[in-house]
């Protein structure tokens, strides 16, 4: 089935969906609270580093694939080298992974939503909330029915229809509301120090984890090696100049992401009395650490809400983009129609989302490697798939098919200005990080 029907109107379509793909959970949630373990302005710093070299290489490669052979993950590395079409198959299988249980989180966001609109605020401040709520089948089950639902409708409006004119409106709402509650955390007492803390690079702090934080972070925040990338490079116009759209999309993401910081940290400071730990409380941070810092402002339930409607519109961009890209291998593999295929993802991911659900309650005392199902899932696709996914692409653009293979689809609109840069990141310094990535949950306890 050829993918030309499909493909965004605009180069301004194309920047704001996947950017919307890029920002996600990975940035308003996961970003904060690994800046804040790693040393606030010093990780920032390796972050905007990494992103404009390590991540810009892996961006626009997996972006000039997907456009130069308008083809799905699969299709896309099979015509590149048929030698390589199981790299296709491993990038397309790291979305089937992840959508599940991304939106088991997304339903999560939802209930929060409900809770605030509905000025319960005060009940949900408390671990044992939190904990009692994703213990139990019945809600987390209903609230990953509606996130997933949700995500669904778009997808089935298709490109142009559903993808691009749903992220023309929640990105830039996104941006706003971002803004708004970093303002707003800045004029708490005690903000500034958190805001400091935040943006002031201490070179005390730097360490060879704050260098591999940073470039895990990246996946997140990117949407790498997740077929993502190659699906709306098929889709991008051959006349829109692939390297600035590239650069717009980085700039929009990374924005994103330190907004969401200056937004959380300092509101996290001047809730704690100035303690970066309170912000380094993991992926407890949305859900137990900022309910209590909601509920102890002035006007706390309205800017929690309103907090909360700005996360699901993130975790919704995301979520559609990966379940874009699962139903885009499903209609050019079977040759199904687009509401057919989304029928199908939708019944087998919500079955696997279900795992997800009954991994934290009815089968809680089930674990894989010592994790919950959840904590498998999400394991074995960022630390284990995602990496190899780049490392072997990097290989094969760098030293199979060569570096001129994307430098000739960049070039179709006017110089590659990062050319040189980009030939050392892909064959010398990517497939390093790559590894390091890769082996460094290994190797961590050896390293001081």
């Amino acid at each position: 089935m050829s993918k030309k029907g499909s493909s965004f109107s605009s180069k301004l379509g194309f920047v704001l969906a996947t950017a919307g793909s890029a920002v996600g959970l990975g940035n308003i949630w996961r970003f904060p609270y690994l800046a804040a373990q790693y040393g606030g302005g010093i990780f920032l710093l390796v972050y905007i580093i990494l992103a404009v070299t390590f991540g810009f290489a892996l961006m626009i490669t997996e972006i000039a694939i997907g456009r130069k052979t308008g083809k799905t993950v699969i299709g896309a590395y099979t015509a590149i080298s048929r030698k390589f079409s199981f790299l296709g198959i491993l990038a397309a299988a790291v979305p089937v992974i992840i959508f599940p249980y991304y939106c088991v989180i997304g339903g999560w966001v939802i209930k929060y939503f409900t809770v605030f609109i509905s000025g319960q605020a005060a009940v949900s401040a408390g671990g044992d909330y939190f904990n009692g709520f994703i213990g139990s089948f019945g809600e987390p089950a209903l609230f990953l029915a509606v996130f997933m639902g949700l995500t669904a409708v778009v997808v089935m409006l298709g490109v142009e229809k559903g993808i691009e004119k749903v992220s023309k409106f929640m990105m830039p709402a996104l941006v706003l509301m971002t803004i708004a509650i970093s303002i707003y955390s800045l004029t708490l007492p005690g903000a500034i120090d958190g805001l400091l803390y935040y943006v002031l690079p201490d070179f005390s702090h730097f360490s060879f984890g704050t260098v591999v934080a940073a470039m895990g972070q990246l996946f997140y925040s990117m949407s790498i090696a997740m077929g993502i990338l190659v699906t709306y490079g098929s889709y991008m116009r051959k006349d829109d100049n692939l390297e600035s759209s590239v650069c717009q999309v980085e700039i929009f993401d990374t924005g994103v992401a330190f907004l969401s910081g200056m937004m959380i940290i300092p509101a996290v400071f001047a809730f704690s009395g100035g303690d970066p730990n309170a912000v380094n409380a993991g992926p407890s941070l949305m859900f137990i650490t900022l309910p209590n810092v909601f509920t102890s402002m002035a006007g706390g339930e309205i800017v929690g809400a309103v907090f909360f409607v700005l996360v699901l519109l993130a975790a919704l961009t995301s979520s559609i983009s990966l379940m874009e890209t699962i139903v885009s291998v499903i209609m050019e593999k079977f040759r199904l129609k687009r509401m057919t295929a989304c029928v199908a993802v939708l019944v087998i991911s919500f079955a696997l989302g279900l795992v997800s659900v009954l991994g934290y309650s009815d089968w809680k005392e089930f674990t894989v490697f010592g994790m919950q199902m959840l904590d498998f899932f999400d394991f074995i696709s960022n630390n284990i798939m995602m990496p190899v996914v780049s490392l072997v692409t990097c290989i094969l653009i760098g030293y199979v098919v060569k570096t001129t293979y994307v430098e000739g689809e960049v070039e179709l609109n006017g110089k590659f200005r990062r050319k040189a840069m980009y030939r050392v990141m892909i064959k010398y310094i990517a497939p390093v990080f790559m590894i390091l990535i890769f082996i460094f949950p290994f190797i961590k306890d050896y390293i001081s």
